[in-house]
């Protein structure tokens, strides 16, 4: 759903080289801060600003990394219900994929 492989690994061979440690590291790096945009979101309950702020965070670190879809489910997050089961578990499914 979420997960380009490709792009990410473009994303990141741009911007370190063929250095496959660094690539690996910085994955790790993007999959983890993705998991706590994402907790923020499943915390935020109904503070609505502390939902759009997470998925906005979410989106602008997918952005940074290629993940287009992961980046477009965050953008219809931010404008979603704070809370909304189905949003979180389509973000969260597209999160595991990293």
């Amino acid at each position: 759903m979420a997960y380009d492989p490709g792009a990410i690994d473009a994303t990141l061979a741009a911007a370190v080289g063929d250095e496959p440690a660094l690539i690996l590291e910085l994955r790790l790096a993007f999959v983890t801060s993705a998991e706590g945009a994402l907790s923020a979101m499943e915390t935020a309950g109904e503070d609505v600003d502390a939902w759009r702020s997470a998925a906005a965070r979410l989106r602008s670190l997918a952005a940074s990394f290629g993940a287009v879809r992961l980046m477009a489910a965050a953008a219809d997050a931010i404008d979603g219900r704070p809370g909304d089961l189905p949003t979180l578990a389509k973000l969260r499914r597209a999160v595991v994929r990293l």
